[in-house]
């Protein structure tokens, strides 16, 4: 009877040892707290089509019988005009695209380009809402003039330029934009015959906003 007693006292101490110990492992660990939350920066989209339209100045190079300005100083002239294009994102910080854009110069004169036009490839860089970027490629006078100037109608050359493009709203952006305009040299005459050859090139500053179609806002970045 005792051994029984004593194996009964001695499963029992036991018993009390093992449940001490779960208690212990099942007391309330310390409490943590969660690190704030953080939105993850969004990535601006500047795929798509837009249309807009600018405002600026045009002048003349020191050489160019048919500055705007031409026989008031040649101090530039208001220009104002539309632009149409499309951008293609990738790499994912590159931006290539394709713009068409036409500017009236505010001139009476009849021998000065009374148009710019132009059709150009354009590469940027962006970081955030801004584009850096620069453009190329096809321009075109509207140089109707009277007074024995050569290519009467109209003059074909190139462009060159470079600007800062800022997405402000979902799908509103504005830029400000230098742009060089080139057509060659075009002969002059007069009554007594050949005058000169004469440099035809435009330099342009303009202000523009545009409209950007399929944007959708900017998305965001999934970890």
């Amino acid at each position: 009877m005792k051994k029984i007693s004593l194996v009964v006292a001695t499963s029992l101490i036991a018993l009390g040892a093992v449940s001490s110990a779960s208690a212990a492992d099942l007391a309330p660990q310390p409490y943590t707290k969660a690190p704030p939350y953080v939105a993850p920066a969004p990535i601006y989209n500047w795929t798509g089509f837009y249309i807009g339209g600018h405002i600026g100045g045009a002048f003349g190079g020191s050489d160019n019988i048919l500055a705007p300005g031409f026989g008031g100083g040649n101090d530039g002239v208001f220009m104002g005009g539309v632009q149409a294009g499309y951008d293609y994102q990738f790499a994912p910080n590159w931006v290539i695209g394709l713009e068409a854009n036409y500017s009236f110069l505010d001139t009476n004169s009849s021998f000065a380009n009374r148009g710019l036009g132009s059709v150009t490839g354009r590469l940027g860089y962006t970081w955030g809402p801004a584009l850096l970027y620069a453009k190329g490629g096809y321009a075109w006078a509207d140089s109707r003039f009277s007074n024995g100037f050569g290519g009467d109608g109209g003059r074909d050359g190139y462009t060159v330029g470079a600007g800062l493009e800022y997405l402000f709203t979902q799908n509103w952006s504005g830029k400000i934009e230098y742009q060089y305009y080139n057509f060659g040299d075009v002969n002059v005459f007069d009554s007594l015959g050949f005058v000169g050859s004469f440099r035809n090139d435009q330099h342009t500053i303009k202000a523009g906003l545009n409209y950007r179609f399929n944007l959708g806002g900017p998305t965001v970045a999934r970890y």
